[in-house]
């Protein structure tokens, strides 16, 4: 797991864009007075749609925006992977790390990123790549898997194996689409490998198997509606 702290080299300022601003005057509204640090999350995620990542005069103004420490901010823009602490490139890779992934792969999956893109938590020369190991994404039973950010959304691509996933990024650096989900042709989104085996029967879904409510034991009328 990389060090979770913030860039060397920092801009000199941050400036919300006008529609960001708005936005951000919008949701403060949405919170009682003296609450407005709920919004940190929010602002440092918008920010990081902004920019790509997060700097320090951007904590710093989201601290005078919401009235609260600026190291409040820090504390939870360095704590969620999720915030990019440094610029990444065009293509953020988030290679998950956690049991399912490790056991299944993912530490392969940092070799290709070594070998492709180069040192973690650094843009690659020409600007298309960076990568970070993090932990768990959420698609552990169709591990290993990594999470893929650009300006346009945030994807998975699940199933991985080395040699998959290094054609994968020779597409990406080329500008061609890959196929998001999982790239195991025998499995179905999250489903096992091939033919279902359990809760295959149509009638548990078509509602003859539920008995009437006036059947059941003890049941009692529902009081009508006022």
């Amino acid at each position: 797991m990389a060090a979770r702290k913030p860039a060397k080299n920092q801009p000199l300022a941050f400036a919300w864009t006008s529609e960001n601003k708005a936005w951000c005057d919008a949701q403060v509204k949405k919170y009682p007075a003296g609450r407005q640090a709920s919004c940190v999350i929010p602002f440092l995620w918008r920010g990081q749609k902004q920019e790509g990542w997060i700097s320090i005069p951007m904590m710093e103004e989201i601290a005078r925006q919401l009235e609260m420490p600026y190291i409040r901010v820090y504390e939870v823009a360095t704590f969620y992977s999720m915030f990019n602490l440094a610029p990444v490139g065009e293509y953020f890779v988030q290679v998950c790390g956690t049991t399912p992934c490790m056991l299944r792969g993912s530490k392969e999956l940092n070799a290709v990123c070594e070998r492709v893109i180069g040192e973690e938590n650094r843009v690659s020369g020409d600007g298309k790549f960076s990568w970070l190991e993090v932990e768990c994404l959420g698609a552990c039973v169709n591990a290993p898997m990594v999470q893929i950010s650009t300006k346009d959304g945030d994807h998975y691509y699940e199933d991985l194996t080395p040699e998959i996933f290094e054609a994968m990024l020779a597409r990406l650096r080329r500008g061609e689409s890959v196929k998001i989900g999982t790239a195991n042709p025998k499995r179905r989104t999250s489903n096992p490998e091939g033919d279902l085996t359990s809760l295959t029967d149509p009638a548990l879904y078509d509602g003859s198997r539920a008995a009437p409510i006036a059947a059941l034991p003890n049941a009692k009328p529902l009081a009508p509606q006022v």
